[in-house]
């Protein structure tokens, strides 16, 4: 059987016409019948690096009885000169979200996936103690299971204290071994007391975003830090306001 959680995330590959840019992640968040595709705004434009995509494609699974039958779907990322996304920001300005609206009519009839919502997020009042198990749902350099066309889960802990925004940031630190290509990646963690019978028994708490590095590294003498921001994910109700 096939846990869930990993149908709700995607491999986005980034296009400028028909030449290949970049791997990515995202995954699928619904309300009140509104499917969106989540990911970072860096996966669809990075003024530092002049990433311009103008269209993703995302690999969708078309057969529950047989996984490794999916099929492309491409998402125009502008109309009519206008960028299609949605953006949020914050009193610093924009933070690394973006939301891409998916219409259901024009996914594969059979298509098969599972979505997060609302009622994933971890209550406001929620108590994650530091050093709690995460786990970043992705495609790692995209890296992917190539029969199933399934993500992989790369274990984290949580490295500061969750409800604070990190240095007045709208995000909180995750200790793990990243790569290219996990940015958008859905970050959860088990329900606390989830029932042995529950089928989705997670919390998302947040979506990765990139890993940080100190000033002071020397990249000779100096490992990398292993530290990564993750935007909570209650900053998602923007998108369906």
């Amino acid at each position: 059987m096939i846990e869930p959680i990993l149908m709700t995330t995607v491999r986005i590959s980034t296009f400028n016409g028909t030449a290949g840019l970049t791997n990515a992640t995202g995954f699928f968040f619904e309300h009140d019948g509104a499917l969106k595709l989540i990911t970072s705004r860096h996966v669809v434009l990075d003024e530092d690096t002049d990433h311009r995509p103008d269209r993703l494609e995302i690999e969708l699974h078309v057969s529950r009885k047989d996984l490794g039958q999916s099929t492309g779907f491409s998402i125009p990322l502008y109309q009519n000169g206008h960028n299609i996304w949605r953006e949020a920001k914050d009193e610093n300005g924009l933070v690394d979200l973006v939301a891409i609206d998916i219409e259901k009519n024009a996914l594969p009839r059979t298509v098969v996936y599972q979505a997060f919502s609302f009622d994933h997020l971890a209550p406001a009042n929620a108590r994650v103690e530091l050093g709690s198990t995460l786990l970043v749902i992705g495609y790692p350099l995209g890296f992917e299971d190539t029969l199933h066309h399934l993500p992989v889960a790369r274990q984290a802990g949580l490295a500061s204290s969750f409800g604070l925004r990190f240095k007045g940031m709208g995000y909180f630190l995750a200790d793990a071994r990243t790569h290219r290509g996990i940015s958008g990646a859905p970050v959860v963690m088990r329900k606390p007391h989830a029932r042995p019978d529950d089928p989705f028994p997670w919390q998302l708490l947040g979506v990765h975003s990139a890993r940080l590095e100190a000033f002071s590294r020397d990249p000779e003498h100096d490992e990398i830090l292993g530290l990564n921001a993750v935007w909570y994910a209650d900053a998602l109700a923007v998108f369906f306001s």
